[in-house]
């Protein structure tokens, strides 16, 4: 638990172009809301990052010019496996992590940790999806919204970033903190489908998302495999 006596806890929220905005933007509401917290936002080259739907992160870091954090965290996105093949955008997550109190990542962002050989025999969450991509590095599959195995802790898909990020909130500050943080920003998810998930979907409604990722995951799959073989050789 973070100590308000101490210097403030760094936290550094690895970014990269084509990310999906809401997996960073939910978790760095409730960050920034912690108490002695020290927040970072960070990319390989640093300035303005595009997401995939096309809002812009202005003004991030350059990774290479940050020295240490105490938890790293990394989302997911449409270009998640240009990201997974970035060479040096994988060499500065695993810098930072090598010192890191805890290593964290929602949706596809787990499958950068695993490109970054940081995830093998350990169980993290992904987007239901893609998440079959995660044996490729040797890592366990759980599809739990939010996993923990040791100091790696994992949220799946997308929306799944506030329930991981509040986990994160108790863990550093404590329940009291974390709910207090949850009922500033209304977190009371009351969605009007009960279609979140591949199993309480209707089929129908499965079948066309599924229908409509055909293409990018055998994409996805070529160059997970690609950066799998990277990881392997390095």
């Amino acid at each position: 638990m973070v100590n308000s006596a101490e210097i403030p806890f760094v936290i550094v929220k690895a970014i990269f172009p084509g990310l999906t905005q809401l997996d960073f933007t939910g978790p760095n509401t409730v960050f920034s809301r912690l108490p002695n917290v020290k927040t970072i936002v960070a990319s390989a080259a640093g300035g303005a990052i595009e997401s995939d739907g096309g809002l812009i992160v202005a003004g991030t870091q350059r990774l290479t010019d940050i020295e240490r954090c105490d938890l790293l965290f990394v989302p997911g996105g449409v270009a998640v496996t240009n990201a997974m093949n970035d060479a040096a955008f994988k060499s500065e997550i695993r810098r930072l992590a090598a010192d890191a109190r805890y290593l964290t990542s929602v949706c596809t962002g787990s499958l950068i940790l695993a490109a970054a050989g940081l995830l093998r025999g350990r169980k993290a969450a992904c987007h239901w999806a893609w998440r079959e991509i995660l044996p490729l590095f040797g890592a366990v599959i759980d599809d739990a919204r939010v996993v923990r195995d040791g100091n790696i802790i994992t949220g799946g898909g997308v929306t799944a970033g506030i329930d991981f990020v509040l986990v994160i909130a108790a863990e550093l500050s404590g329940d009291g903190t974390a709910q207090a943080i949850q009922l500033g920003i209304e977190y009371a998810p009351a969605p009007p489908f009960n279609a979140g998930r591949p199993d309480t979907a209707p089929p129908d409604v499965l079948a066309r998302v599924k229908s409509g990722i055909e293409a990018m995951l055998a994409k996805r799959f070529a160059a997970a495999e690609a950066a799998a073989k990277a990881t392997a050789s390095g």
